[in-house]
Parts: C-alpha cells; sequence; structure tokens
C-alpha cells in the first residue's frame, strides 16, 4: 500500500503525489494512515520547509473509495482526543510548516476536506470542487463547519454544504476557497511558489505566523496581540533574523538555518 502516496524531496520542498490515478484517487483507510506517517516525516526533517499535497493524473482526491467492502463503523471512543490541531485531518493546522493543496482536478468530500485543512491553495482552472456530503446522506464532516465558514463566509459555505453541487474552479477562486491557475503547467507553477517559499522565507518565522493565524481564529483579538508582541521579542534572538537582515543589506538570498528560539 505504500504507493498509494509517494514522497519527493527536492529544494526545500516535499511533495506527497495521492497515487491511484486510476480510481481518481479516491480515498482509503491505508491512505489516511500513510499520509499522517508521511506528513509526521516531512514536520520532523530539517530540509523540509514547505509541504505540497497533489494528486497523480487528473483528479486531486474524488472522495472516499466506495468500490471495496464496507467496514462497520464504530462510535467515537469517549477518550479521542479533543485538542484543536489533534483530530483527523485538523493536524494539518499543526504541522510547523506551509502546507500547500495542489487541487490539479476534481476534489470532492474528504478529498476536498484535506485540501481545505492545508494553509495554501492553488487550484487548476479544469478542476471541479464539491462537498458532496449532503448528496449521500451526511453531514458536514471533519471539520468542514468549522472551518469552510471561516475561508469563504457562512452563505457561501452553507451553499457549498446543502447542495453538494459542485462548482468551478473560478467560482472556487471567486468565493476565496483558493488561487487558480492555469492547468496547462499547474503543477510547476505550483513547484515555484513552493520553492519560493522555502529559499526566501524563514522557516522559524513561517512556523510562528502559521501557529498564529490558526490559533488567533479561536482567541480575543487583546490576546493575541499580547502573544504576537512576545513572539516577536523572541525573534530578537533568532539566527534567522540575522540572517535575514544581512542577506537583505549584502542583496543576496539567505541561508536560513530555523533556529535560535
Amino acid at each position: 500500500m505504500s504507493d498509494e502516496i509517494t514522497y519527493e524531496l527536492a529544494s526545500g520542498v516535499a511533495t506527497l503525489t495521492l497515487n491511484r490515478p486510476d480510481k481518481l484517487n479516491a480515498w482509503t483507510p491505508a491512505m489516511e494512515v500513510l499520509l499522517r506517517q508521511l506528513l509526521g516525516r516531512a514536520a520532523e526533517d530539517p530540509a523540509v520547509r514547505v509541504i505540497v499535497i497533489t494528486g497523480a493524473g487528473k483528479a486531486f482526491c474524488a472522495g472516499a473509495d466506495l468500490s471495496g467492502p464496507r467496514t462497520k463503523r464504530e462510535p467515537p471512543p469517549a477518550d479521542a482526543p479533543t485538542g484543536d490541531f489533534e483530530q483527523r485531518y485538523s493536524y494539518l493546522l499543526g504541522i510547523p510548516k506551509p502546507i500547500i493543496a495542489a487541487i490539479n482536478g476534481a476534489a470532492a468530500g474528504v478529498g476536498l476536506a484535506i485540501a481545505l485543512f492545508a494553509d495554501l491553495r492553488y487550484i487548476a482552472d479544469s478542476a471541479k470542487i464539491n462537498t458532496a456530503f449532503a448528496r449521500r446522506g451526511l453531514i458536514a464532516e471533519h471539520g468542514t463547519s468549522w472551518l469552510l465558514p471561516r475561508l469563504v463566509g457562512p452563505t457561501n459555505a452553507l451553499e457549498l454544504l446543502l447542495t453538494g453541487k459542485a462548482i468551478s474552479a473560478q467560482r472556487a477562486g471567486e468565493i476565496g476557497l483558493g488561487t487558480v491557475l492555469p492547468s496547462e503547467g499547474f503543477a510547476e507553477a505550483v513547484r515555484e511558489v513552493a520553492v519560493e517559499l522555502a529559499t526566501w522565507s524563514s522557516p522559524r518565522a513561517m512556523a510562528v505566523i502559521k501557529r498564529q493565524v490558526w490559533t488567533d481564529l479561536s482567541r480575543p483579538l487583546g490576546e493575541a496581540v499580547v502573544i504576537a508582541d512576545r513572539e516577536q521579542f523572541a525573534c530578537f534572538g533568532s539566527d534567522d533574523l540575522k540572517e535575514g537582515i544581512a542577506s537583505f543589506m549584502e542583496k543576496r538570498t539567505p541561508q536560513f538555518k530555523g533556529i535560535g528560539q
């Protein structure tokens, strides 16, 4: 099952490719386990600055694989983790590196949920997006009822969730779901963005900024400002700040190490 998601590292970018193109990368339990393992590997590897998740072939992920044997679903255990970044897919928000969803084709159901929990979304202009849940007799799974309104607003979120209808990449871009790019050269364009982040942005700063954005969504403004002041003070002792200033003054590419707390 290890080839259902491939892993490639180059130029500071780890690319995870959902690899069941003949099934439109339909999601399986094995893929869920493997994704978490590979994201953990990328999170721990200091050579990885940015993570890209994409799909092989014509689709990003067409949702759960309904063709396989159906297993009995059990209710969530009473001792299930309750932390914001400990849930089934919300753990992506807790990974201290930017995650880019490169939506190269159809994204539906759980496939869309995974993309929503990325930090940035780029969408090929030929892609179709839909939640699908209501049309399968399901509710807004995996925390999408929390996240989607924060990304596109309550009205747009409810339209997507209640109708379960597919929308075009252009419509997805209009409502703020992601940035639309031409299908031709799509993978290369997303990779260019990822390499630019990996090269020019401090890994330490990116980790802190990501944590700030996702945790501040549930904080009062005053508390967010106090924490930002503390984080800013901590920057002053970091090697990345010194290198950021030096590289700017010397007009050269920075050599960030991501250390110095």
